[in-house]
Order: structure tokens, then sequence, then C-alpha cells
């Protein structure tokens, strides 16, 4: 059977299980909508929050990233395993212990306020649609590649999916849905990676392959790869780091703390019964999680490797001069997975040197004794140009793979772009329907109604996620680490200073919340432009790219979070102290009490 046909065949079961469980699934109520009845299975919920966690940014681009950063990729996988640690021990119980449906609902609660509420909804929408838009970026990479479309039509189809099982299923249906989804996802991850660890180094486990000597050879995987790129004059594979050490360490705090500020994932702990099912299922996700995490740097490198050497044949194997005239890769010899790739524009190639080879290399390197090698041999210009987030979808076909493997990360790659889109449209959904409409606006409204509003809301939501996906800011980690800093900066110490001070009041909170938000924002868009928009950057008015201390937009989250926090206990000295009973209800939630008793209170 072709590649194509089984592609098409794979992705199509795959998509015919989601609809099916979505349809078996359906919410008939709103606690069915918003918290699936509270009534998930602690083993269920980790794999279903795991399968909302790996997001397109997880699956896709991570591990691109990791390739092309080398070790300082690494911060991704610190801040984000960090992260999901952070909220399962700090926040995840309490949270579940006080008993809401949503984020926005325990900080209006929380600071007796319906004004902090609505502050918290603004931010939450914020860090959400940011979120999705790099989901809708995946599906777009995905969707052009495997079925052979644009990736503005993919987007479209993605939209058409996503509407059908999570407007319909609610999160009932989503945690179903999400469950199929981690096994599609995790055995589309770890099948590929397993072969090639197998073919490069003998060992069919990933991540003792990435340590492991290559076959037949004395050395081992990461020192010939440290080898070669530096050969190429890139920086060596195993130390680079992404700007200065205070920006690493920053961008790692902020993709950290704003995984336990993120709305979407923090919904799923009140989708159990029980503050001790919280705290479980907490734990199985972290399992599910670390099976991906733990096997993205082999992935990276190991892709680094086979793409080096199809540019390079040889260079795995032999120490093959890759400044030599016949080293090169003869375009009109290329393999079929480059022909295919350049068709979605995220694999081009531009022969600047008319020699009819491909030249993959640093040109901006500064290193004088590759820029006289380049010179020799004549090169003009790095002739090949990689998008990060093809790496993983493309690593099957680049170590020749067969079919059936390619077939599966198709429908992986989808999986986990459109799982963490639909967890992130309930978080939108709940927050427009349940902490605005029925909390604020119309606190009568029937159940009925609020069902409807909330899939209503979903649906315009789809439509604008859609939308920003197709005019994306950069590539699909870096927009969700985006989302991350405003999260970070936002929900986060608001989340923190509700369970762990009592006598943090709704002046402070609100002030802190608006002041994170508003400066992370105010950088970010002088970067990005306002709201994304290309070309509406205001660089020169902060005095140039990463003016602030060296730290880039992505990272400024953690700057975000101490102006909240500073803020807030500043404007909480000069203001009056909350109500006794506000006091009595932070210190009763956090008292290990009642752990075994259904405690749902909506």
């Amino acid at each position: 059977m072709e590649l194509q046909t089984t592609i098409y065949i794979g992705v199509a079961l795959s998509f015919l299980l989601y609809i099916g469980i979505a349809i078996w699934a359906r919410a008939g109520s709103t606690s069915e909508f918003y918290v699936a009845g509270g009534s998930v299975h602690p083993v269920a919920n980790g794999m279903a929050t795991a399968a909302d966690w790996m997001s397109a940014a997880s699956f896709i681009s991570m591990a691109g990233l990791i390739s092309s950063m080398g070790y300082g990729g690494g911060l991704f996988l610190m801040g984000w395993t960090g992260g999901y640690v952070l909220l399962a021990m700090l926040l995840a119980p309490y949270l579940r212990k006080f008993g809401k449906f949503t984020v926005p609902q325990f900080i209006g609660d929380r600071f007796y306020s319906k004004s902090a509420s609505t502050v918290a909804v603004v931010c939450l929408l914020t860090a959400s649609l940011t979120y999705i838009i790099g989901q809708m970026t995946g599906v777009g990479v995905a969707f052009s590649r495997f079925l052979g479309v644009t990736s503005e039509m993919g987007i479209y189809i993605g939209m058409g999916i996503v509407f059908m099982y999570a407007v319909f299923g609610g999160m009932k249906g989503i945690t179903y849905t999400q469950v199929a989804q981690y096994i599609v996802l995790i055995l589309a991850y770890t099948v590929p990676a397993v072969f090639i660890s197998f073919q490069l180094t003998g060992n069919p486990i990933p991540q003792l392959g990435l340590g492991s000597d290559l076959v037949g050879q004395d050395v081992s995987l990461l020192a010939k790869l440290d080898s070669v790129v530096t050969e190429l004059g890139f920086g060596q594979y195993t130390t680079s780091v992404p700007g200065s050490t205070l920006n690493m360490f920053m961008y790692t705090l902020s993709l950290m703390i704003g995984t336990a500020g993120l709305p979407h994932v923090i919904m799923r702990f009140f989708t159990v019964p029980t503050v001790k099912d919280a705290r479980s299922s907490a734990g199985w996700a972290l399992v599910f999680i670390a099976i991906l995490y733990t096997t993205a740097p082999a992935v990276a490198a190991m892709a680094k490797m086979n793409l080096l050497n199809t540019v390079t044949p040889g260079v795995v194997s032999g120490d093959v001069d890759v400044f030599a005239k016949d080293a090169s890769l003869e375009f009109e010899k290329r393999p079929d997975w480059m022909k295919r790739w350049e068709k979605t524009g995220l694999l081009s190639f531009e022969d600047k040197n008319a020699d009819g080879r491909i030249q993959y290399y640093n040109d901006k390197t500064t290193d004088e004794a590759v820029k006289a090698k380049v010179d020799e041999a004549g090169w003009q210009g790095n002739e090949l140009t990689v998008n990060a987030d093809i790496i993983v979808l493309a690593n099957p076909e680049i170590a020749l793979l067969p079919n059936w493997v390619i077939a599966l990360i198709a429908a992986g790659g989808l999986a986990a772009a459109l799982s963490t889109a639909a967890g992130l449209l309930m978080a939108i959904s709940s927050a427009v329907s349940h902490d605005l409409i029925k909390n604020i606006f119309v606190p009568n409204i029937s159940d009925k109604n609020e069902l409807l509003t909330g899939k209503v809301s979903m649906a315009v939501a789809i439509l604008i996620a859609g939308w920003l996906g197709l005019n994306p800011p950069g590539f699909a980690a870096g927009t969700v680490a985006l989302a991350f800093g405003i999260a970070a900066s936002s929900l986060f110490p608001a989340i923190m200073m509700g369970i762990f001070s009592k006598k943090m009041n709704k002046e402070g909170a609100i002030a802190g919340m608006l002041a994170g938000l508003l400066i992370t924002l105010f950088y970010v868009f002088a970067h990005k432009g306002l709201f994304f928009v290309k070309g509406t950057d205001y660089l020169d008015m902060i005095g140039g790219a990463n003016s602030f201390f060296g730290i880039t937009p992505e990272a400024f989250g953690a700057v975000g979070a101490m102006v909240n926090f500073a803020v807030a206990f500043v404007v909480d000295k000069f203001t009056k102290e909350p109500p006794e009973h506000i006091q009595a209800m932070v210190e009763a939630v956090r008292i290990p009490r009642g752990s075994k008793s259904v405690d749902g209170a909506h």
C-alpha cells in the first residue's frame, strides 16, 4: 500500500474514534459539560491530563527546538516538567478541595469580588487564545504534510474536527477523547524513536541510546554530533545556551510557573471525585508525561544526526570531509521525503553557488577556521532551510522507516494538537458562559441556557483560534511559551496568594493581576506586534530587542510575575484586610481534612 493511502487510513481511523467517543460521552448537564460530572477515574484523568498537557508544542515542536538549539533547548523540558510538579504539589489538591468549576470562580470567591473574577477571565482568555494559536499552527503543519493540503486548509479541517467533539461532548466527551488521543500520540512518539535508536546505536531504548556508541564505532552519538555540528560552524550541541544564563533561567522559570497557572490543566483536577483522587491523578499524569519528555532529547539528537547524514551522506558512519566538492547531496538525488516537505513550504533549498548540491551549515559563524574552509570550498551561504516544527513529523521519513510508522506519527501529531486545543476551548467556554454570563451578567440563567451559551462561546472561540492560527507570531513552541508567560504573570501569583496568604485582599489581587498582565503584554507586543499583528511592533520605544537585561519576550513572564507579587503586596498593605470568614475559608482549604469525602460543592 502506498504511503499517502496508509496515512489517510491511519488519520481517518483516529478521527472516527474521537468522534465516536464524543457521541458516546456527550454532555447532558452543565456538570458533565464543565467537569465531566466529577466522576473520572484518576488513571483515566491522568491520561487525559497528559494529552491535554502534551500539546502540539510538546509533540511537534519541542524536539525540533532541542534539535536546533541543542542543550539550551532543554529549558522547555525543565520548565514544563518542573511546572507540572509545582502544579501537582502546590495547587491542584487545594483547588480541588475548594470545589469550584473554574480558576476565575476560585479567584472571585477567594477574593470576595466579581471584579477579581472578571479580571481573571480576561487573563485566562488572553493566555488561552495565545496558547491555542500554537496548537492551530501545529495542526496546520501536520495536515499540510500528511493530507497533502495547504497549512491554511489544514487549520480549517482541524477547526471542524475539534468543533464536532468539543462542542457536543463538553468536558465529558473531551476527557475520554483525550484518553484515546494519549494512547495514539505516545505510540506515535515512542515507536519511531525505538526504531531509530536501534538503527543508530543498536540500543532499542531511546533514553539509553542517546548516551550510547554509534553502531560499529567507538564514539558516542552525542560526541559525534558535537564533532559534526562544530565542523559546520554551529555551536556545540551539548553545551549551547540561548542568550545569557540569566535569560535561560528566566525562560525556565516563566515556563514553570506559567504551567502552574494554566487554566485548562487546572480544570482537569475538578473532574475527579475526591481530593485524594486529584493527588493520585496528578501522579499518574506525571508518569504518562515523563514517557514522552524523557524520549524527546533522544528524538532531537537522532533526528539532527539523520538530517546531517542525509545532506552529507556518510558523515555518521565515517570521517567524511564535509567540505569536499562531492560530499554534499546532489539536489536532483534528494530523497522523496525532502520533496514532500518542500511542497509545504516548511523545507526549502536555494542553490546559491549554482553547483547543484545542497550545502547546510551556519553561514553566520564567527569561527575563522570554518570561514576559511567555506571560502576554500566555494560555498556562498547556507542553502537548506528547515522549519524546527517539522523535525518530529519528518523523523521517521528521514530514517526511511515503514509507511505504517509514518502514518502513526501523522495521527499522533494531530492528536497532540487537537487534544490541547479542545482543553483550551473548554477553559475559554467555561470562562465566558460560567464565569461571565452566569456569575456576573445573568445569575438566574437556567442550566439549559448556560449549556447552550457554553457551546456557542466555544464555537466562537474556535473561529477566533483558527483565524489567529492562520497568522501565528512564530514557531508552535515559541508561541506557546508566550502563553505560559502571560499565565505566569497574571494567574499564577493570584492563585498562589489565594491559597497561601489568608491576609491577601481583593484590591491587592486585582492590582497585581492587572500590573503583571499589562507589563508582560507591553514587552511581548513590542517584539511581536500589537495582538500579534505583524508590522505593529514598537521595539524602538523599549530600546531595541531584548532590551531588559537581555531577556527575550518568551522569558518575560517571570518578570511579570515578580511585578504582580510586588504590586499585590504593596496595595494590600494600604488597604483593609479580608473579612474573617474569607480568612477562615482559606485556612480550612489548606487543612488536609475530608480527603475521602466527595467534596464537589459547585
